[in-house]
């Protein structure tokens, strides 16, 4: 969350800042007009026509005040003592998409140290059985094969050593396990997914990640039908109760099967309420809400979760008490409202703002009630403009003129490359030589840091040469443990790796979201997002690699880092311009740009450059803030009413975390 969901994942305020179509205002309503530069984009002056009746309407329009959700908050309270609740109400959700994301790794662990079982040698110590039924390879005992002799004839002539050159055969009798590093029985270590079988566990985690995009398309559309807190409760019962099922499967494809509808849960599981919650958080404090939830609340479950598995050494147990507490969302109506903003696409304002008046007592607030009457007329204005313009476009759209086609093309082989790196170097963890507990606590911990460090330089040194840098970086040090000896500095080397993949994934999302179009943002995004979950169910394969060699799932994890990174280098720069709102603008955005533009570098407007000249003209610093902040979430009434049956895959951990 991953994606994810892993999702990875700044919250936007620019949908609320869009302007109006063009013939319809310039502009835009009530915006104060502050010392905030940003190109033209256009007058309207030149579009004069002799619709009378038409033209009073627009007028009429643009007379009229604007209020939208994020006029609304900062008076019923940005982060007070409600919205304060509801982030403390997204701890269980982290935790379930954490648990979700990662358990399944610790289902299927398999001990390195596996060889055939003879049952005539059980009376034996391990080291005499080994000495005596299990061939020697390079210096190891086989995994695979045993002796064809007799044993039985063997241990009554008194023989403690073999001879290598016996006929051998394929284990016959199952395997015997070294449970000292991994201290349970895991179903793999049951079901013995081991030599020919050794994929079934990477099939497993595959078909996950195809159970979640079928989750996607599914409580993509229950959300937009009817609502957030359906959508939110139906995936996490349906995660509970295919989890729990899972305990009790008998063969692989029983396992499969529900690990396919546990699928459906992820993200979702989290997403909702991440949602939820950011909609009803102020633009001030969404940066904060935002981050620190995913920082702190997915950061601390993942980083519990190998502890969990090590301590309760049954994955039975593990799969009933990771999937358990999904239960708690039936309490989430009794405390979570529903969606304003997909209330307000419906059609019942006056249930939104019901809701909204609600967050105005709890905060111990007032706001009069004309402001609520303007907020209703903007709602009903928006949503005719919504069903006049948006009607006909779709994700087609982006690949229909050459310069939207090469980036959209480029987000997607982009943040495939960011899905595969990432969810490689979170199942590459049993492959680097050290204890697989320690090593994924500290690998997940890194996704602290990352957060924190994005927060602080993403508005300072833009989105392209982040995403350069830190997909490289990730790259670099993936390589490089490689050549590093095997166990403390390869593990350090690739846990780098992991950290800098943290950082990429929480740039990609929010960086399509800004510079896809308007008008198909929703659509954009979400089919981006969907590629990276393709993406993901390759990453077990690779990882898988590590039974040729240990070294060749970092060496693919980390060219493909330096590949994407470089790649990153041919999108537009959209920190502090101006959001594309039509296809039009999609085309032309970025035109003119260098690789070599840095945004910390780029000269400021003095107050006489913006008197002078003729293609500045001022805006609201929200907007500018927005363009700063990412274009994750729908941060107004527009944004909403544009949601597609995908909507909600913008808004996930990768919209931050991507």
């Amino acid at each position: 969350m991953e994606g994810q969901a892993k999702q990875a994942y700044f919250i936007n305020e620019a949908y609320k800042h869009e302007e109006p179509p063009h013939g319809v205002g310039g502009g835009g309503g009530a915006i104060a007009a502050e010392n905030q530069p940003r190109r033209r984009s256009g007058g309207n002056k030149d579009l004069q026509l002799d619709l009378s009746g038409k033209k009073n309407k627009e007028q009429r329009a643009l007379a009229a005040p604007v209020m939208d959700f994020d006029d609304l908050l900062p008076l019923i309270g940005e982060f007070g003592r409600y919205q304060k609740i509801l982030f403390l109400c997204m701890i269980p959700f982290s935790f379930f998409v954490a648990f979700v994301y990662f358990s399944q790794i610790f289902m299927t662990l398999i001990p390195e140290q596996h060889w055939c079982h003879v049952p005539e040698l059980d009376a034996l110590d391990v080291e005499a059985r080994l000495a005596l039924s299990i061939p020697m390879v390079n210096g190891e005992y086989n995994n695979c094969y045993m002796y064809d002799v007799n044993y039985t004839e063997l241990m009554a002539q008194g023989k403690i050593m073999a001879d290598p050159n016996w006929p051998r055969v394929k284990c016959r009798n199952g395997w015997s396990y070294n449970f000292t590093e991994i201290p349970y029985s895991t179903v793999a270590t049951e079901q013995n997914w081991v030599c020919d079988d050794a994929a079934l566990p990477t099939y497993a985690q595959s078909i996950f990640f195809l159970g979640a995009i079928v989750g996607g398309l599914l409580f993509g559309w229950i959300a937009d039908r009817f609502g957030r807190i359906p959508a939110l409760i139906c995936c996490n019962l349906m995660g509970l109760l295919s989890g729990v099922a899972t305990a009790f499967a008998k063969n692989f494809w029983q396992f499969a099967t529900m690990r396919f509808f546990v699928g459906f849960a992820f993200d979702n599981c989290f997403t909702m309420m991440y949602i939820l919650v950011l909609e009803y958080v102020g633009p001030k404090y969404r940066t904060f809400v935002a981050n620190m939830s995913i920082a702190i609340f997915f950061t601390g479950a993942a980083c519990l979760l190998p502890w969990i598995a090590y301590f309760v050494a049954d994955w039975k147990l593990l799969t009933i008490i990771t999937s358990a507490p999904l239960l708690l969302v039936v309490f989430t109506p009794l405390i979570v409202p529903e969606s304003a903003r997909w209330l307000v696409s419906q059609g019942k304002v006056d249930k939104a703002i019901s809701i909204l008046r609600q967050l105005e007592r709890r905060n111990g607030r007032h706001v009069p009630k004309q402001t609520y009457q303007n907020f209703r007329d903007s709602c009903q204005r928006m949503r005719d403009q919504e069903q006049e313009q948006n009607a006909s476009y779709s994700v087609l759209d982006l690949f229909k003129s050459p310069r939207l086609r090469r980036t959209t093309l480029l987000l997607i082989v982009i943040w495939m490359a960011i899905s595969l790196v990432f969810d490689g170097h979170v199942r590459n963890v049993g492959s680097l030589g050290l204890d697989i507990f320690f090593t994924f606590t500290v690998a997940s911990f890194t996704e602290l840091p990352a957060d924190t460090l994005l927060t602080v330089t993403l508005d300072r040194f833009g989105r392209r040469w982040l995403a350069c840098g830190s997909m490289v970086a990730s790259g670099i040090f993936s390589l490089l443990a490689t050549i590093a000896p095997v166990g403390v500095y390869s593990a350090t080397l690739a846990i780098m790796g992991r950290f800098f993949v943290n950082i990429s994934y929480n740039i990609g999302l929010q960086y399509a979201a800004e510079i896809l179009p308007t008008v198909v943002r929703a659509q954009g995004v979400a089919f981006i997002h969907i590629m990276g979950y393709v993406a993901s169910i390759i990453a077990p394969f690779v990882v898988y690699l590590a039974n040729i060699s240990p070294a060749l799932p970092l060496i693919i994890l980390g060219l493909l880092g330096i590949a994407g990174g470089l790649l990153a280098l041919l999108l537009p720069e959209t920190l502090n311009h101006q959001l594309p709102q039509t296809l039009s603008d999609g085309e032309e955005f970025g035109r003119g740009q260098s690789i070599w533009d840095f945004p910390c570098l780029a000269k400021q407007l003095n107050n006489e450059d913006k008197c002078n000249t003729d293609v500045e003209e001022v805006r609201s610093p929200a907007f500018v803030r927005g363009t700063q902040t990412g274009a994750s979430l729908t941060a107004s009434t527009r944004g909403e009413l544009r949601s597609s049956i995908l909507r909600r895959s913008i808004q996930s951990r990768n919209s931050t975390k991507l």
